[in-house]
């Protein structure tokens, strides 16, 4: 029956991959121009004349059966080194416009833009995508995995690209340039797969060019239509961009009373175009100190909170490494180089990186290949040994979207004793596996299969890892199951796995009403099974789940949710976290709890996000309340705060606990390059106040200037733990 079941479910997942289809409709045209375009947003030029643009756009919310109210239309030109794209969004009258920010890469419904996305190798599983607002803010991105769930976008990528827009009485304008070599695609390419949305805040509508079903996510590229070059696409410049900064760095820890005096630091890095379709990034002595900090989060799981990658060296083709298995899963994780967690004030901090190289892209239309080597420094005062990290992923498209791929990890330890070998020979860890990704044509059967092993010196029982996950979309239907096995030593030190030795089935099915309503736009309910269990234990966890979801028109949602959940502990465990008195293993708990889930209107000037859940905690109760709050004053300023209280209730011995987590944040926009962040986060579970605030100038595109202050103290009389002061120059050099 273990046999049965999972072979079943594979053989669904690859008969669905090549038993669905869609209906294909009117393709768009590129043409060709000798002369260059002047970007001033003016659309002024011959080839921006009457004919030849790409219109009717479709609703998708509030409804997706008829066209946008406030209609948009897009054309497209190019010439041996750019594309060039005009747009003409219209409005129903004069207007207020909506941008949440000057600074580039702006996010969520509230905003007023348009976005053009590019699937330059018509697989229809990963894309480019480029947005512009009414202000001239732009936004690039990838999208990965077909774009079906909103962490398939990702904005951390950055390229050069040039924008202008201007806003009129009845309408606003976009004219944009991006340089061929900013994108990857097949050398004499003849068509690309492509479609625009627009985001409009005074009618809280969207559309787009291309038909999207509103039960898929909209930065879904299943249902893109073609774009037609009038002419065979050729690279023709070098493509090589060089990234040299320069840093310094100032820091006190006054825990350990030592200090490092101002050290400058010099490195880079460079992306080098190989052929049309491939990218080698070099780094070397990188420096990521202007990253964003993480967002702190009160911790009441037995387990490791996941956060994710920010660092710009890691982004592009990230998802040919990152995709290998799930969240409670993954074979690669690259937040494992080059970052440490400071146990004085709980922060995620930067160890050094010595050098780096990727290789990824497409081989062809079918293949695609990723291959990273990275070294990390040895601190010999500190008995750590450098690490090298090798990585090697191979995917091979199959069916209309669908691929296989190969993935293998490698993490070797240097040896500390000169006597050794360069590698420790005892100190590795290693993984190899295989993933199947099904994304059917038409979008609605989505689902993975995987089997990842590990290997390392020491004996190991069952170091494995198998999911097999299938999910159905439909207008009203929804569900999934997910059958899950890790064996007790599977260990991938370079991905990321919360807990192993178990097994977890996981099923679920929705319905969605959309009534004819002006105030609601659908609602409907969710019921979900999750359990796991292993050969030793029996059953250890247990959640029967049923929730409610109402989406409103005017972007707002609120859920209702109601879990019994089972939970047996393998492990001695202190529910508060803090030190208190733990919890022996061996003990079991069932728990009732309720929650909701609230978000408002985003477009409003005040807007709010809300989650609170409570009931039964173990022996005793909790409550938990997790709330964002904003306040957006024009484009020049958001200020939220971030408030997580968790009250525990439980009987002696062990101990009640208030957790408080606060964050204010104040995001200053003085202009399009330069820009102001302050984020406070106080943390009680923790017992740290961390300040950090991040000066950035960006003053050529894709260059900037960074001044970044941070400080950690004890909450309870403001004793400092941490202090440090960094600058970092880099320029962006297209050779």
């Amino acid at each position: 029956m273990r046999i049965l079941l999972p072979t079943c479910l594979l053989a669904v997942l690859l008969i669905s991959g090549s038993a669905f289809g869609q209906e294909h409709t009117s393709n768009a045209f590129a043409y060709k121009v000798n002369d260059p375009i002047v970007l001033d947003g003016n659309l002024d030029e011959e080839i921006w004349g009457p004919e030849g643009w790409n219109g009717e756009f479709m609703q998708y919310f509030p409804s997706d059966t008829s066209l946008a109210i406030a209609q948009s239309r897009v054309k497209i030109a190019f010439d041996d080194n750019n594309l060039y794209i005009a747009a003409v969004m219209e409005n129903l009258g004069p207007r207020e416009y909506v941008s949440t920010s000057l600074r580039r890469d702006y996010r969520g419904a509230q905003n007023d833009g348009i976005t053009f996305v590019f699937d330059t190798f018509n697989d229809k599983t990963n894309a480019f995508q480029f947005g512009v607002n009414p202000y001239g803010v732009q936004r690039e991105g990838l999208i990965s995995n077909g774009g079906n769930k909103s962490e398939d976008l990702s904005l951390a990528w950055d390229n050069k690209w040039y924008a202008e827009a201007k806003i009129f009485e009845n309408h606003w304008q976009v004219e944009a340039i991006i340089p061929l070599s900013t994108v990857r695609f097949k050398d004499g390419a003849q068509n690309w797969n492509i479609n625009f949305y627009r985001i409009d805040s005074d009618a809280g509508e969207r559309s787009s060019w291309s038909p999207l079903p509103r039960n898929f996510n909209m930065s879904s590229i299943a249902f893109n239509r073609k774009l037609i070059f009038e002419e065979p696409l050729k690279k023709n410049s070098a493509n090589i961009s060089l990234i040299p900064y320069v840093a310094g760095k100032t820091s006190k820890n006054f825990l350990e009373n030592t200090s490092e005096p101002f050290k400058p630091a010099v490195g880079g890095d460079a992306k080098v175009g190989i052929g049309p379709a491939m990218n080698l990034d070099l780094t070397f002595n990188p420096d990521f100190s202007q990253v964003e900090v993480d967002q702190q989060v009160t911790n009441l799981d037995r387990f490791e909170i996941f956060f994710p990658e920010r660092r710009q060296f890691f982004l592009e083709n990230g998802d040919l490494f990152d995709s290998f298995g799930q969240q409670r899963s993954k074979a690669f994780f690259s937040r494992r180089i080059g970052v440490d967690i400071d146990s004085a004030t709980g922060q995620n901090v930067q160890s050094k990186i010595i050098y780096g190289a990727r290789l990824s892209g497409k081989i062809n239309e079918d293949w695609r290949i990723g291959a990273m080597n990275m070294q990390t420094a040895t601190d010999t005062e500190a008995g750590i040994s450098g690490k090298n990290f090798s990585v090697l992923a191979i995917q091979k498209k199959v069916f209309e979207r669908s691929n296989i791929g190969l993935i293998y990890v490698d993490k070797e330890s240097l040896g500390l004793d000169e006597y050794k070998s360069l590698f420790n020979p005892d100190e590795y860890n290693r993984l190899i596996g295989m993933d199947f990704n099904l994304n059917s044509a038409n979008g609605k059967w989505t689902g993975k299969a995987f089997y990842h092993r590990t290997f390392e010196s020491r004996e190991t029982v069952k170091p494995y890892s198998f999911n097999a996950y299938m999910l159905f979309s439909d207008i009203h239907w929804g569900g999934s199951v997910s059958i899950q096995d890790i064996g007790k030593d599977f260990n991938p030190e370079v991905g990321f796995l919360p807990r192993s030795d178990f097994k977890r089935f996981n099923p679920d099915i929705s319905y969605m009403f959309y009534p004819n309503s002006s105030l609601i736009n659908r609602h409907g309910p969710k019921l979900e099974f999750e359990g796991y269990w292993n050969e030793t234990i029996g059953t250890t966890d247990r959640d029967y789940n049923i929730s409610y979801t109402v989406r409103f028109n005017s972007f707002a949602e609120l859920t209702l949710t109601q879990k019994n959940r089972y939970l047996y502990l393998f492990q001695d465990f202190d529910p508060t976290r803090t030190g208190g008195e733990k919890l022996p293993a061996g003990t079991d708990y069932y728990t009732q709890t309720l929650g909701f889930e609230f978000r408002s209107n985003p477009r409003n000037v005040f807007n709010v996000r809300m989650t609170g859940d409570g009931g039964e905690y173990f022996t005793g109760n909790y409550f938990s309340l997790v709330s964002e709050l904003g306040l957006r004053l024009g484009y020049m300023a958001n200020i939220s705060m971030n408030f997580n209280y968790a009250r525990i209730r439980l009987p002696a011995p062990q101990s009640d606990a208030d957790l408080v987590l606060v964050g204010p944040r104040i995001d200053l926009t003085f202009t399009k390059k330069l820009f102001w962040t302050t984020f406070i986060q106080y943390n009680n579970q923790i017992d740290n106040l961390n300040i950090n605030t991040r000066l950035q100038w960006r003053f050529a595109p894709v260059s900037d200037f960074f001044l970044v202050y941070t400080d950690n103290y004890y909450p309870s009389d403001f004793t400092p733990k941490q202090r440090s002061l960094v600058f970092k120059l880099n320029y962006w050099l297209n050779l």
